[in-house]
């Protein structure tokens, strides 16, 4: 595996590899990999023949009281992750070169209503930088796919409304979210947790799954289903930002008619936000 940091050496890279034919799949991060990236990895390497990865750790997605400072920078060993789940090129970018004139005027792209609610709500400002900088690297790198973790579920949406309002000839692929033996998703901010918040945390899962089991009972009063766990998810320590059970495919609001259904959640253990998120499909039982 190549590491590369500017935009030249990243299309030179990519040009060389289409001019053999190669099938381009992309997996962008933030670094600070765990598990769950190298599973993005390995799905890319599974539908493309060359593989290429980032890290860049992208200001414009952070707001002014969050961890941007402190995002862990761990690239040796991310490297090696990339390496072992089959990655062929990693870009791992400054911010001067990401965004050479500085971040003040930089064109922003937007993606309304999908970026509206929800962590769009909490992070005012957040899935436009998303949008702008996966813009920006879908440009550089052109990949025929791009894979993505489905426990951003939000962030997963506006990628691909953004694709399809643009027309950009990428095929998005949403990988499951992966867990940890206690139901715990896998998250960068993980670490932030000390040990007695480490086992508190699983909670969230198991609150989300009783949710789901519920619904695929027959339970359709959202709102009385909503308030029910909230209260469970205060009584086990954490304070939500949001519980809300949304259409899958647009994410308003779901009804009782609806069936693809996603349930979503954000809550803070101590000063660590977590986010999770359970898709059913109700035509699939």
């Amino acid at each position: 595996m190549n590491t590369v940091k500017t935009v030249r050496e990243l299309r030179a890279a990519v040009a060389r590899a289409r001019s053999e034919g190669k099938r381009i799949g992309f997996v962008p991060t933030m670094g600070n990999l765990h598990s769950g990236h190298a599973a993005l990895v390995t799905k890319a390497a599974q539908r493309a023949d060359f593989v290429v990865a980032s890290i860049f750790v992208n200001p414009l997605q952070f707001g002014p009281s969050e961890d941007l400072d402190k995002y862990p920078r761990t690239l040796a060993a991310d490297q090696e992750t990339l390496l072992q789940a089959g990655c062929h090129l990693l870009f791992a970018p400054t911010v001067e070169e990401m965004y050479p004139d500085g971040t003040a005027g930089q064109t922003r792209v937007s993606v309304p209503q999908l970026s509206e609610g929800l962590c769009g709500a909490s992070r005012p400002g957040h899935f436009e930088g998303v949008a702008t900088v996966v813009n920006k690297l879908f440009n550089m790198v052109q990949p025929d796919l791009a894979v993505f973790g489905q426990k951003d579920f939000q962030q997963l949406a506006v990628i691909r409304a953004l694709v399809r309002d643009l027309n950009m000839p990428i095929q998005i692929i949403g990988e499951p979210t992966v867990r940890a033996d206690d139901g715990l998703a896998l998250s960068s901010r993980n670490g932030y947790l000390n040990e007695e918040q480490r086992a508190t945390a699983p909670a969230l899962y198991r609150v989300l799954s009783a949710m789901a089991a519920a619904i695929e009972q027959g339970t359709r009063d959202y709102p009385a289903l909503i308030a029910g766990s909230q209260e469970q998810l205060i009584a086990a320590g954490f304070r939500p930002d949001y519980l809300e059970v949304r259409q899958a495919l647009s994410l308003r609001p779901a009804t009782a008619d609806d069936r693809d259904l996603v349930i979503l959640v954000a809550a803070f253990l101590g000063a660590t936000r977590l986010i999770d998120n359970l898709h059913l499909n109700l035509d699939d039982q």
